[in-house]
């Protein structure tokens, strides 16, 4: 009998990471897709209505079949709210910021989440940080700060706009995770994740006909197989893949496959859209890796590890 546990044990674990790195490396192509939909495509607005509208439909399934206890007019409401903070908001400034910055800085101060996580912990719920994770804001800042001077030196001077706004995608999503955790553990993640998706489809979704005219759709077949691409294969497939890996292996392992994300984004946007890092950027890479795994690893603060959007 205990053989037979430990055997399986090992085959969940080994599902638990094959189903993390699957989602891990569909999250870090969103961020290159944005980019490669970007050339024909002309704004945010119009990319995240395309995006939802193909992944949304699929959310609402899970939302009306997914197993777990029923939700009441609190717990719905709270979905709701959390999905247009913590998935509309921070896609909006996501995808805003990437029309001002290279994929591969967008992702990496994306990372950053976990760190806000612990300073928010702190700041709302009077959790103080370890010595562990107080030397990981600071060496994630310092390379941050590298990462976003040396950009500045290659004369991008739109730099400034778009890292703001991915940073303020990174912060709106740790708020989300800070509020929802208590109701996913009550609600079921799968159902109350799709329900907070579904409530970004609808905003995503409704807002293009008032901001947008319908000529903005007169696109390509290749953007739009990009679109569809991204609303699948970026969206959906790697929501549930690290949903259930996280339920398989626990938020500490999956932390340090997440820590392939930004690394896999920067070799794509190097060799797959040309984009050129600087020794100082790559330094500063090395020091935002190097810091959220601090935070994940053994922190205080219990840091779930998805993509923000």
């Amino acid at each position: 009998m205990q053989l037979r546990a430990d055997t399986t044990n090992k085959r969940d674990a080994a599902i638990g990471i094959a189903l993390a790195i699957v989602g891990v490396l569909a999250f870090s192509m969103k961020t290159i897709l944005v980019k490669l939909a970007y050339v024909e495509v002309q704004d945010a607005v119009t990319l995240l209505a395309l995006r939802m509208a193909v992944s949304g439909p699929v959310f609402l399934l899970v939302a009306l079949r997914a197993p777990g206890e029923k939700m009441d007019a609190r717990g719905f409401g709270s979905a709701v709210l959390l999905g247009i903070i913590g998935y509309y908001g921070a896609s909006f400034f996501d995808f805003a910021g990437l029309e001002y910055v290279s994929a591969g800085i967008g992702r990496l101060i994306l990372f950053t989440y976990p760190t806000i996580v612990v300073l928010l912990s702190l700041a709302i719920f009077g959790t103080r940080p370890s010595k562990r994770e107080v030397a990981a804001l600071i060496v994630t800042y310092i390379g941050v700060g590298c990462v976003v001077s040396s950009g500045f030196t290659a004369g991008n001077k739109d730099l400034l706009t778009g890292a703001g706004l991915i940073f303020g995608s990174a912060l709106l999503f740790s708020v989300y995770l800070i509020f929802s955790t208590n109701f996913t553990r009550r609600y079921g993640s799968l159902r109350f994740t799709a329900i907070a998706m579904c409530s970004a489809t609808v905003l995503c979704v409704g807002q293009f006909p008032v901001l947008r005219d319908w000529s903005a759709l007169d696109l390509s077949w290749h953007t739009y197989g990009i679109v569809i691409a991204l609303g699948i294969g970026s969206t959906v497939l790697p929501t549930f893949a690290m949903g259930e890996a996280l339920r398989r292996l626990g938020a500490t392992k999956v932390a340090l496959l997440g820590g392939l994300g930004p690394v896999s984004t920067l070799l794509i946007s190097v060799t797959g859209l040309e984009e050129k890092m600087s020794l100082l950027q790559i330094f500063g890479a090395v020091l935002v890796l190097g810091g959220v795994l601090l935070t994940t690893t053994k922190s205080k603060t219990p840091v779930p590890v998805q993509d923000p959007d």
